[in-house]
């Protein structure tokens, strides 16, 4: 089995503490490529052009406007936007993900669940906010789709039946219905055709130049279990 191209990072500028949580998460993740980090928001366009990422994660704080991920979606559709805010609303979070955005989430989600929205983000799925809320409201929504979940969604989208997607996973039957039924209530759908309907993942990335630096390893694989803040 031919192994997956590496997914594309690039990550905005954030407060210091954040960006270095961001950073030890995704260096201890070998199926990610961090090829810019730290990007000024002035220099976004021409760094989204440089390097074409797959995803880019961006703080909601340092926007000029919201209407600015409509822009940014627009000018640069092989890049998905990731987004982490603190007190979104959900009418905001909304709002977000109407004008392009793949996810929002708060900037204390757990660390597991933002790799899993870059992940999930660059297959092409628009996903709900983590915890989202109204005021005084509880949270509108169950917590982002695991791994696992991801590739079982995958091979459902791709028409394969349930004995053919325990075969390719090697699990047993039950467990991927037990998946697809957490993919269908996670998701928001209630049956296959409407997975189907959702976007398609974005086109593979470009090959990085053999002149790409090598992305230093992560000094604990344990950063993947805490919270983004150190």
């Amino acid at each position: 089995m031919t192994a997956r191209s590496p997914i594309t990072v690039a990550i905005a500028r954030f407060e210091d503490l954040l960006a270095l949580g961001l950073r030890t998460l995704l260096q201890g993740d070998p199926s990610v490529d961090i090829v810019a980090a730290d990007i000024a928001p002035g220099r976004l366009d021409v760094v989204l052009r440089a390097h074409r990422p797959r995803v880019l994660i961006l703080d909601v704080g340092r926007l000029r406007d919201l209407a600015q991920v409509r822009e940014l979606s627009v000018a640069h559709p092989q890049t998905r936007l990731v987004l982490l805010g603190q007190g979104l609303s959900s009418a905001e979070s909304g709002q977000l993900l109407a004008f392009g955005a793949s996810a929002c989430l708060a900037k204390d989600t757990q660390a597991r669940d933002v790799q899993n929205a870059i992940h999930l983000a660059s297959r092409g799925l628009q996903l709900m906010p983590l915890g989202a809320q109204e005021p005084d409201g509880p949270p509108i929504c169950d917590p982002l789709l695991t791994h696992r979940e991801g590739d079982v969604l995958l091979l459902l989208r791709q028409g394969q039946s349930n004995a053919q997607i325990a075969l390719a996973l090697q699990v047993g039957v039950e467990t991927v219905r037990t998946h697809a039924r957490s993919i269908f209530r996670k998701l928001g759908v209630s049956s296959r055709r409407a997975l189907i309907a959702l976007p398609a993942p974005p086109p593979p990335p470009p090959i990085p130049s053999p002149g790409h630096p090598a992305r230093p390893r992560s000094p604990s694989r344990n950063a993947t279990r805490r919270r983004l803040h150190p």
